[in-house]
Order: C-alpha cells, then sequence, then structure tokens
C-alpha cells in the first residue's frame, strides 16, 4: 500500500533529512581579463585601496558588513565620506587595516593574508606597482586568495561597467549592480548624442586648484576622458604622457583655453583654495572659488575674464559616479544642447544607490559680472 508523506509523519515515522543546498558558486571577469572563481559570495573582502568602498557602497546596503580590512588611504582622500560611513556602520571603526592602499609601498600584502579573506579587491594601478603587472597578484592567488582587480581612476569610461558589474556578481548584488549599470549607460549614452557632432572647445582642469603651486592639470586618463565624453579638447593632453602632472603658467596662459576648470575639496580648505564636497556650503564654496578667480594670474586667462569658469568636486575621480560630473561639464561646454538637462537630479538620482547621504556643493559657477 501507498503512503503519501503527511500519513508518514502522522504515523511517527520520520523522513530522511536532505542536506542544505550549499551556495553556488560565483563566476566574474575582472577589469584585466581575469577570471575570479569564489565558492559563494564573499563576506570577508580586504579593499586594498579604502576608496574602492565608493563603489562598494553604490551596490550593498550595507558595504561594511562583508569587509575584513581595508587601506587607510580613505581617512586622507576624503574624510567627510568616511564620517558619514562612521554615523551610519559604527562597525567600520572596528575593520583592520592593511596600510595605505593609496601608495605602492603603504599597502602591506602581510597583513592582508593574515585576515583570511575570502577576496582581496585591488585597484589596477596598484595591481602593477610590484615588480610588473600582476605581480601583487600572483602573491596573493599563492597564498591561496582570490583577487578581483578593478578600477574606476586610469581609464573610467572603460573599466567602470566590467568593475561594477565584477563587484555586483562578487558579492551576491548582481541585481544592484545592473541597475546602477543601466543608470549610468543611459545617462553616458544620453551625453555622447548631445555632443557628436560638437565643435569642442579648449579646456584646462585645474586640478587642486589654489592649494598648490600653479598648475597641476591632467594629462592623460580619468580627467581628460572626462572632459572627451562632455565634447571638449584638454589642452594638456599633449602635454603630459601621464595621467597627472604639472605645466607652467607661462604654458597656460600661451594656450588660453576657452574653458577653465578648477577641482577642489575640503583638503584644500587649510591651504587656501576651491573648497568643495560633501558637506560643504553653497556660501563657503562661493567664497573660495572667488578667491581663486581673483588670483592676479589666473585673471589674465580670458575664460576668467568671461566668466567660462567652473569648478568641480575632485573626488568624482575615484567613483561610478562620475557620470555626473562629465554631465555637468557637459552643460558647462554646450550650454544650448544640455539647456533640459539637471545635473542636480542625475545626483539625487544617483545618489539614491548610495549607503551615504551625498548632500554638499560639489560644483560651482563663476558669477556673472557685476
Amino acid at each position: 500500500m501507498m503512503l503519501d508523506r503527511r500519513s508518514l509523519i502522522l504515523g511517527g515515522l520520520s523522513l530522511p533529512v536532505l542536506p542544505a543546498m550549499a551556495a553556488a558558486p560565483v563566476v566574474a571577469t575582472d577589469v584585466l581579463g581575469r577570471t575570479v572563481k569564489l565558492a559563494a559570495p564573499a563576506k570577508r573582502i580586504v579593499l586594498a585601496q579604502g576608496r574602492q568602498l565608493n563603489a562598494l557602497g553604490l551596490i550593498h546596503p550595507d558595504p561594511v558588513s562583508i569587509l575584513a580590512g581595508w587601506g587607510s588611504d580613505l581617512e586622507r582622500q576624503n574624510p567627510d565620506g568616511l564620517a558619514r560611513y562612521r554615523a551610519r556602520f559604527p562597525a567600520i571603526n572596528a575593520l583592520s587595516l592593511v596600510g595605505d592602499g593609496g601608495t605602492a609601498a603603504g599597502f602591506s600584502l602581510e597583513k592582508a593574508i593574515a585576515l583570511g579573506p575570502d577576496l582581496v579587491v585591488v585597484s589596477k594601478s596598484l595591481a602593477g606597482t610590484r615588480r610588473g603587472p600582476g605581480d601583487l597578484v600572483e602573491k596573493l592567488e599563492a597564498a591561496g586568495i582570490p583577487v578581483a582587480v578593478v578600477d574606476f581612476f586610469l581609464e573610467p569610461l572603460r573599466d567602470t561597467v566590467p568593475s561594477l558589474r565584477a563587484l555586483g556578481i562578487l558579492t551576491g548584488q548582481q541585481e544592484q549592480a545592473e541597475k546602477l549599470i543601466a543608470f549610468y549607460e543611459e545617462r553616458m549614452r544620453r551625453i555622447a548624442g548631445r555632443v557628436a557632432d560638437a565643435k569642442r572647445p579648449s579646456v584646462f582642469i585645474h586640478a587642486h586648484a589654489g592649494g598648490y603651486d600653479c598648475c597641476m592639470t591632467a594629462g592623460q586618463g580619468t580627467f581628460n576622458e572626462f572632459i572627451q565624453a562632455a565634447g571638449g579638447r584638454n589642452i594638456a593632453a599633449a602635454m603630459l604622457p601621464g595621467a597627472t602632472g604639472q605645466i607652467g603658467l607661462e604654458q597656460l596662459i600661451g594656450a588660453d583655453p576657452d574653458v577653465y576648470i578648477a577641482t577642489g575639496g575640503t583638503h584644500l580648505a587649510k591651504l587656501g583654495g576651491l573648497v568643495l564636497g560633501l558637506g560643504v556650503s553653497e556660501t563657503d564654496a562661493a567664497a573660495s572659488f572667488a578667491k581663486l578667480l581673483g588670483t592676479p594670474s589666473l585673471k589674465m586667462l580670458s575664460a576668467i575674464e568671461k566668466r567660462r569658469a567652473f569648478g568641480f568636486w575632485h573626488l568624482f575621480n575615484d567613483t561610478p559616479l562620475h557620470v555626473v560630473a562629465i554631465e555637468v561639464l557637459a552643460k558647462w561646454l554646450h550650454p544650448e544642447r544640455f539647456a533640459d538637462i539637471d545635473p542636480a537630479a542625475t545626483l539625487a538620482e544617483g545618489a539614491r544607490f548610495s549607503a551615504i547621504p551625498l548632500d554638499g556643493t560639489l560644483w560651482i559657477a563663476a558669477a556673472p559680472k557685476p
């Protein structure tokens, strides 16, 4: 006679207990084209550079909960953002430090290995700093630790989407990552469509403006890619072989760019430079920008004389939300083509992904002449 499961239970008989289904392995491809395989989504991550929390905090509701350790560079690079993380996720204060991952010598391979992580996330720049590309990665993997190489700095327009996709898969947050990618790609396509046939004004990016001797600027990579995507032409791209460098004031005055753009941050407050960023009021930002534009040497530029002068937060240079900075740039360079576009609305939409609030003055334009 056949008995169903209910009759077996009612008869006091027990059925064998099936083992719980094991978590399925996850497989992702990082920005170096490497295959990264984990037995399950990562729960003990070491961020070789603390600044990668900028991206992880856009795809995970509690990014601190999946960290075993991280680099201390966020304290130096973005103290205001770190303060917001500390306020919302106090557990961040107990995380082990693996040195300052912002430099080759700063990252401690030994400390990272000792934490027994199930994944180490390394930037592309750091991955190539120990005796040639891949050496740091190879040492971690030799210790049995999976490594994912991501990047939002060196070649952001190429590497942002694959970096987000890899992080999403490896942390079990693929759905959220894909939503962010869809937002990012839609905004980038909109910008590209509007500037495709536009005449490109010449642009000078004054990095860390007002805080150091003139003039630190962008050559290849990050900000140069921002300018190109926004429909401009970076005057320093032909002068500098690397991502950043210094050009002389005479070179700048001789080039006399159509548009002057400064980058600023709270790290420049004590140096008397342009102050922009999280928690910065419009009043403080405007005062620092007016002071910068009043610098006698800079006043010789026709872009400043014509009020074609602007500024944005320097730390847009290492977050997927750089799409907002590119939209702002495009609106400055081609106001007639972006009259209906509101970058503040784009930031608000992007901020919905963020684990921390993104309040503050993140960009500014020169006030009209009196």
